[in-house]
């Protein structure tokens, strides 16, 4: 598929497309200039079509590894989930152990902070967090093997209990109501208010918006409070799916997203790509209009799904035993 037939596709969807976050914009532009890796048009048709004959089914909000109580502690649980979600990648990889058996990952961090939150009736609050100490978050997070970036995390907390306190009353729940419902705005504050959020970056000496972590944490209070409360949002579907790592793989796999030789041989072989470099941009940037490209085709198809429904089946999905499935893409970065 020529890249003009790409950059038209592209265009039809930014066309009908509500892009507040300016993600899509500034991916596309990625998109069009993009070295290392391409998208096939054709592919994306074909799995639609595969998609759209069986249930797509869209993953329920998971109650028993997170903590959820309905109250305001829940929001601030979602946020220091969010702001400590990423880079779970290793040999060995970080697990700890729950009450059926050891899990890793991500659902590793949220066993842990809601073991935390039901043993500590301290542990949300804003200004404990602001002045935790490397030590408590440790025991907190302890497994078999010290989770990633450790102090990254470590800063994030404290950084998160910051700006809670000291700019919305210790409160989560309050910097959500003042997007008024609004999901792209409340993204957009936490964003600007808490830095660990603000995924953006530069490709070719233009600006790149990401904003995966600022974005899932909207759609986890989605999910958490199943759209009511703290989790209604009038404009979800303004949302993109989230940029990370475990996407690529299964867009990868399913042969809608391809890789330049000399980065194809990298990631299979397992190596580390630099953060920000055009690799690792052209990759994500990929990601989001990979997934937009298969959302619209199964519109056409009367499958209608918003790229936050894609991303949760999509990430789902690629947690199973995938025919032709490489190795992800891994980069150590605070972003996802």
């Amino acid at each position: 598929m020529d890249s003009q037939t790409l950059a038209r596709a592209l265009t039809t969807i930014l066309r009908s497309r509500a892009d507040p976050l300016k993600i899509l914009t500034t991916t596309a532009d990625v998109i069009k200039r993009a070295q290392y890796t391409s998208i096939d048009l054709k592919r994306v048709q074909t799995v639609a079509q595969v998609l759209s004959l069986c249930p797509v089914p869209v993953p329920g909000w998971n109650y028993e590894h997170h903590f959820f109580d309905g109250t305001e502690r829940t929001v601030m649980y979602l946020f220091l989930l969010d702001a400590l979600n990423f880079s779970f990648w290793g040999d060995p990889k970080w697990r700890v152990k729950h009450v059926r058996g050891d899990v890793d990952g991500y659902w590793a961090l949220a066993a842990s902070l809601k073991r935390a939150a039901e043993h500590d009736e301290n542990f949300l609050d804003a200004n404990f967090l602001a002045t935790i100490s490397p030590e408590y978050l440790a025991r907190i997070l302890n497994g078999n093997v010290e989770i990633p970036l450790f102090v990254e995390r470590w800063r994030n907390t404290q950084e998160l209990g910051r700006v809670l306190r000291d700019h919305f009353g210790g409160s989560a729940a309050r910097l959500v109501e003042s997007a008024n419902g609004d999901a792209t705005q409340l993204a957009r504050l936490v964003a600007e208010n808490i830095s660990s959020f603000h995924d953006t970056t530069l490709y070719k000496n233009r600006a790149v918006s990401f904003f995966k972590r600022a974005q899932i944490l909207v759609g986890d209070l989605y999910g958490s409070f199943n759209g009511e409360k703290w989790g209604a949002f009038k404009n979800l579907r303004d949302l993109t799916a989230f940029a990370d790592y475990k996407l690529p793989q299964i867009l990868r796999a399913w042969g809608i997203l391809h890789y330049a030789p000399s980065l194809a041989r990298r990631v299979n072989a397992k190596k580390t790509l630099v953060k920000d470099s055009a690799e690792e941009i052209e990759i994500r940037a990929s990601m989001i209009w990979a997934v937009e490209l298969l959302r619209d085709a199964l519109a056409q198809r009367g499958r209608e799904l918003d790229s936050v429904q894609m991303d949760w089946f999509l990430w789902e999905t690629s947690q199973g035993n995938i025919k032709g499935m490489k190795p992800y893409h891994r980069v150590r970065t605070i972003y996802y």
